[in-house]
Formats: structure tokens, C-alpha cells, sequence
């Protein structure tokens, strides 16, 4: 029942979409809590809707970004800002700032990634990305793209089976998971130094742990290429906490 409303209100809200030149972010927290996307557009891009903002249980916001936009989306969790937008956040925090404004987000995080276009390519690339921790279970679902169009998700909560040398805690609960590479700073989780190349740089325990719980995610800087989805759509559906049927 829960996922039949979960279809009902996004399929609605998509009716009501009207048409556009760029493409649209539908952006839903599916979460049992509030969470605070933050937006950040790579080097050269905009950075949409100031860079953060707050979604209740439930609710739902269209982001539109221009052909070619590429960037990043996070969420953060357990958030706490005053009338002027200053606070902090238990992970993904952007320095305090509700409106991250050009700042990416404090790891652990989950991220989604993407580019949508370039001048050579019309192809829109996008992938979920744990190679900086997890914070939020996450997917990046095309709306209208035809065949050929995947998902990129991590729909589970690595929380629950973070190592112990990984996890995050505030106020004794855990609310991230570190990346190997994160905690140590070691080359050879960071794939970095000799280890720069797909070649040289493989899977560890902690990889392998973070690809058999979300293997639709990237889970260290030179896994497979197969965690980048390639499409053309018009839109695209993120959803924080995505119901796990869902994804296919």
C-alpha cells in the first residue's frame, strides 16, 4: 500500500509538470524524517535553488537545470538552522549554511552524480556514488527515456551494516559510513599515488562490503564502469529512502 501511494503521488505530480527546455530534478524524500538536499554544480555550472533546501516526510520539488548542467546532490540528515539560514547538520553539512551556495557536502554522504550533456555528446551520464561514505539511501530514476536507460541507486542502509572502524555517531546513533579511503587516507583505498589506475587499484573488503549491499553504486574511485548509467530524458526522479521494489 505504501508503495502504491508512493507511485500515486509521483505519477500525479508528473502529470502536473508542464514542459521545459532544460531538464527536470524531481527531487522526493521518502524518508520517515526531514531531509536537506544540497545541490552543487561543477566548475563552469550553476548552482540551482542556492544549493540547499528543506523536504518534510513526503514532500517533493522540481529542480530545473539547463542542457549540458552537470553536478552533484546529497542529502543531509538531522539538520538544525535559524531564521537567517546558519545551523549545522549531522552529516552532509555544507558549513552550516541551510543554502549551501557553491559549497559541496561534508562526508560521509551518499551522492548522485551527473552530467547531463556535453558539446560532443548528447548522452546524459549519471551514476550514485558511495566512494565518499553513505549517509542516506538514494536513486536516480529516468522519467520518458526509452529503452536502454538505467538506475543508479543505493537503496539500502549500509548504516545498519557499517564496520565498526568505518561508522558515524552523534548522540550515540549512527548515522554514516565512512569509505575506506575516508577513514585512512591510505593510497591503496584512495586509489591514489601507485595505486592511480584501474589497473593497480582494486577491491578491498570494504568495497566489496559497500557493492553487495548497493551493486548499482559506485564503491571506490576505480570500481566497474557499470555503476554509470547512460540515458536521454527529460526527467529524472531522485528519491531519498526509495522503496526497494521499486527500483528494477
Amino acid at each position: 500500500m505504501q508503495m502504491n501511494l508512493y507511485f500515486f503521488g509521483i505519477f500525479c505530480f508528473l502529470a502536473l509538470l508542464s514542459q521545459s527546455n532544460g531538464i527536470q530534478l524531481i527531487i522526493v524524500n521518502n524518508c520517515k524524517e526531514s531531509v536537506w538536499p544540497g545541490i552543487l554544480g561543477t566548475a563552469g555550472h550553476q548552482t540551482p535553488n542556492d544549493g540547499g533546501f528543506h523536504l518534510s516526510t513526503g514532500e517533493q520539488i522540481v529542480v530545473e537545470v539547463p542542457e549540458k548542467w552537470s553536478g552533484r546532490i546529497w542529502g543531509r540528515q538531522g539538520c538544525c538552522f535559524d531564521e537567517q539560514g546558519k545551523g549545522s547538520c549531522q552529516t552532509g553539512d555544507c558549513t552550516g549554511l541551510l543554502e549551501c551556495m557553491g559549497t559541496g557536502g561534508l562526508p560521509p554522504a551518499t551522492l548522485v552524480e551527473m552530467t547531463l550533456g556535453t558539446a560532443q555528446n548528447q548522452l546524459h551520464y549519471y551514476d550514485v556514488s558511495l566512494v565518499d561514505g553513505f549517509n542516506l539511501p538514494v536513486s536516480m530514476i529516468p522519467v520518458g527515456g526509452g529503452v536502454g536507460c538505467g538506475v543508479a541507486a543505493c537503496e539500502a542502509n549500509v548504516n545498519a551494516c557499517c564496520p565498526a572502524a568505518l561508522v558515524v555517531r552523534r548522540r550515540g546513533k549512527v548515522v554514516g559510513c565512512k569509505s575506506a579511503c575516508l577513514a585512512t587516507k591510505a593510497p591503496r583505498y584512495c586509489c591514489t599515488g601507485e595505486y592511480g589506475s584501474r589497473g593497480s587499484c582494486k577491491p578491498t573488503v570494504f568495497s566489496n562490503l559497500f557493492k553487495a549491499i548497493c551493486p548499482r553504486a559506485y564503491s571506490y574511485a576505480q570500481d566497474e564502469p557499470a555503476g554509470l548509467k547512460r540515458c536521454r530524458a527529460p526527467r529524472y526522479v531522485i528519491t531519498f529512502c526509495p522503496p526497494h521494489k521499486t527500483l528494477r
